[in-house]
């Protein structure tokens, strides 16, 4: 739905996280850009993006929108952004545990049949994309 918005600004959508906290919550539209997001992308796209929403009727209840870069340290929402990140850093959380953790810390060595291939030290794990809460990549400064 904001997607045709958010493209004729210049932009695309990195990724959307809706968080309910109790009677408020906060929808997070990560954007992006060939070039990077400066202050004044988000500001417009929120200006659009808000108006959508208000006519959409998008939450019964009271929400704050924030529209963000996803930076560095970016959330991976979709298998391509894996396949994209591959040999990078990433922090994965998962939703329940695979061989008694839930917190894995490698590189991505690459993307199998639905599964993300972290390498930890030298240990190779298979972890399902729909068992991942959270994956972020790791910005390594030399």
């Amino acid at each position: 739905m904001l997607a045709p918005t958010v493209e004729s600004l210049g932009c695309t959508i990195w990724g959307v996280e809706h968080l309910s906290q109790g009677k408020h919550s906060k929808l997070r539209l990560y954007i992006d850009k060939d070039g990077g997001v400066d202050v004044g992308n988000c500001a417009e796209v929120s200006r659009h993006v808000s108006d959508i929403l208000d006519v959409e009727e998008f939450s019964n209840s009271a929400y704050t929108l924030e529209v963000s870069s996803p930076g560095l340290d970016r959330i991976l929402f979709k298998q391509e952004q894996y396949e994209s990140a591959i040999g990078q850093q990433v922090d994965v959380r998962l939703n329940f545990p695979f061989e008694g953790k839930k917190k894995f810390i490698g590189v991505l060595a690459g993307v199998e049949d639905q599964n993300a291939v972290v390498q930890v030290e030298e240990e190779e794990f298979l972890l399902p994309l729909e068992n991942i809460q959270k994956a972020r990549l790791v910005p390594v400064f030399d």
